[in-house]
């Protein structure tokens, strides 16, 4: 199936407008997120003490909420996982063992008497582990773009593959630059970085990379085919070929992540938030990111090819 037949859209000829709108939401975002901190990390990342519990009957946020500041856990995190029976609590307050844990348990038990509860799970994350994960974290999308840059490096031209990275690093920057704006407009949402939001940058990475690798085959191919056609109209016909299967697969795939945004809870949010902005973001840097720098190269080297040729013309004529 294809939605797009026969396309002529210019992409690259207006690419400068496109920078500095992404660089305009990054900006923006980054200056958001400095001031406000609007992105807050998450247990795994932070420590702290998280339990989840499961409720006979449906149990009301605010008389819980009570009960835990009444308990020594002021301004803790509660929030419902799905169904008004289902609750995760969440403390920065680390103790030895389970303590913590039982401490909230006795708290429900003490004020909540009449609305039984099972402990479904309990994780406790250390300060030391939660550097250690940050420091992973961040190692692990540093070496995904390395080991994009030297795939794409081996399978096409070297600024191929800077192109693919500075695109990919876009989307990253980008995407968080998102989030922040949209915790701070929508604080509702309860964003978080957390290890699922972690998985949603490093799966945008790859989702990028395989839409970049489509178009940048395709225009590989174009520059042999028309080699005597201007470079700005060879990038574009290259990517109005690939126009119709970006927009589906894309589209496709995003419905799925806006599905599980709706339906799937607050557990899933911050994953499929991610996601789904990475996806938006990733085509829109395959269009507009990675090929546009790809064009400005081949500018590049069309201008300077005509400098040589030009000079050796000079050349010759002077000898004779």
């Amino acid at each position: 199936m294809r939605i797009f037949e026969n396309t002529n859209y210019d992409f690259v000829g207006k690419r400068t407008g496109y920078y500095l709108a992404s660089a305009a939401i990054i900006i923006i975002g980054f200056i958001i997120l400095f001031t406000t901190k609007s992105i807050p990390l998450g247990i795994d990342f932070s420590g702290g003490t998280e339990i989840q519990l499961q409720f006979e009957k449906d149990i009301d946020i605010s008389e819980l909420r009570t009960a835990m500041d009444e308990a020594g856990f002021a301004g803790m995190e509660i929030k419902t996982m799905g169904t008004e029976r289902d609750v995760l609590l969440r403390t920065p307050m680390q103790g030895e063992g389970l303590l913590v844990a039982e401490r909230i348990e006795d708290g429900i038990k003490q004020k909540i008497s009449d609305n039984k509860f099972e402990v479904m799970r309990t994780d406790k994350v250390g300060p030391k582990i939660g550097e250690e994960l940050r420091r992973n974290a961040l190692f692990a999308i540093i070496f995904s773009l390395i080991a994009i840059l030297i795939y794409m490096a081996f399978r096409f031209q070297f600024i191929f593959a800077v192109a693919a990275v500075i695109a990919l690093f876009h989307d990253v920057m980008v995407t968080i630059a998102c989030i922040a704006i949209a915790n701070f407009i929508f604080p509702g949402l309860r964003l978080e970085f957390n290890q699922s939001m972690l998985a949603a940058f490093l799966t945008l990475v790859g989702f990028s990379s395989n839409d970049t690798v489509v178009t940048f085959d395709r225009i590989r191919e174009n520059i042999k085919l028309f080699k005597n056609e201007n470079t700005v109209s060879v990038m574009n016909k290259s990517i109005n070929d690939t126009l119709s299967r970006t927009v589906i697969t894309s589209g496709i795939v995003f419905l799925t992540v806006l599905v599980l945004f709706i339906f799937g809870g607050e557990v899933n949010r911050s994953f499929a938030f991610t996601f789904g902005i990475g996806i938006i973001v990733g085509t829109y840097s395959s269009i507009w990111i990675a090929s546009a720098i790809v064009t400005e190269w081949k500018l590049k080297e069309v201008k300077s090819l005509k400098k040589k040729s030009a000079g050796i013309r000079t050349a010759g004529i002077k000898k004779a």
